[in-house]
């Protein structure tokens, strides 16, 4: 009889996600393409060709990072000490490759700085021809992790796309930095070389380590609000209100609304009314489209019936 009430806690997390393909055929790419543009920096003395190999790299390892999230999201979806599943590793490991692309940029700022009180002899055309060569196979990978791009909500009054998956948006932003790298590479090296204006080179990896640094603190934010338990935007939590609300004189006291997984959320309602239903038939007038996958509904008899 109690069957219908047993459920498991993974919340679809064990399977096989879009992103995690793409995210290890990206890998690939970017390694091999990391390889070659700092090897040619290093040999043709570019700050901003190196810069782009430096990012290559961190972007190597923090896609890395993102496809063990995803590989032990799935193993591990159906493990009994986590209460919720594992739907918060993709936000964990998103934190953790916001930090990396963080530091990396530190790193590049650092050196740039280095070339502007020393600098070096630049072999223009062959480092312009590999950073034309890193800018193609960045957009390749960008078509690859495809519309990753997506903004998170925002507790505004306004729509917003919503982007559920944390772990795909971080690849998304360390190859989209990767892309924005090599356009500022390419920039510098052809000033250089056709104007003169040899600090452009330095000049360009301070730019995109700012910005870098710029959508690293956005993707921590938005993962930490996820790892702390952040309230559900404020759609979710008015479209809960209003459908319970609606029903006769039942008013919701108490709501907590978070997020246990991409898109996914978990939910604890109070209701008060004079004469409450029963729990399950709150439960079910909550809109499908909400990504509730776990609610508790508790309900109370206010104190002007129970005189």
């Amino acid at each position: 009889m109690v069957e219908q009430w047993l459920h498991e806690h993974t919340f679809g997390q064990a399977e096989v996600k879009p992103g995690e393909g793409r995210t290890r055929v990206v890998i690939v790419i970017t390694a091999l393409t990391m390889v070659v543009e700092v090897a040619a920096g290093l040999a043709f003395g570019s700050m901003a060709l190196l810069a782009d190999g430096l990012h290559m790299a961190s972007h190597a390892s923090a896609l890395a990072i993102s496809a063990f999230a995803y590989l032990y999201t799935r193993r591990h979806a159906k493990d009994e000490r986590f209460s919720f599943g594992t739907g918060k590793v993709n936000s964990l490991a998103a934190f953790a490759s916001a930090v990396l692309l963080a530091m990396f940029a530190l790193v590049m700022a650092s050196e740039s700085v280095k070339r502007f009180l020393a600098p070096v002899t630049i072999e223009f055309n062959q480092a312009i021809l590999v950073a034309f060569a890193g800018l193609i196979v960045n957009g390749v990978s960008l078509i690859i992790l495809g519309g990753a791009s997506s903004h998170d909500d925002h507790d505004h009054h306004h729509d917003h796309a919503h982007h559920h998956d944390h772990n795909l948006w971080s690849a998304y932003l360390h190859v989209l930095a990767d892309a924005l790298t090599s356009l500022l590479a390419i920039f510098a090296l052809l000033a250089a070389k056709y104007l003169g204006l040899q600090w452009l080179d330095p000049m360009m990896g301070v730019v995109g380590a700012v910005l870098v640094i710029r959508w690293s603190w956005t993707l921590l934010g938005v993962s930490a609000k996820v790892l702390l338990d952040a309230q559900a935007p404020g759609r979710v939590r008015q479209a809960i209100r209003e459908c319970i609300e609606a029903r006769d004189d039942a008013r919701v006291t108490d709501l907590h609304v978070w997020s246990v997984g991409p898109g996914i959320y978990a939910a604890e309602i109070v209701i008060v009314s004079e004469r409450p239903g029963a729990a399950d038939a709150y439960e079910r007038l909550l809109p499908p489209n909400l990504g509730l996958v776990h609610v508790t509904v508790e309900t109370h008899t206010s104190p002007t019936s129970a005189k």
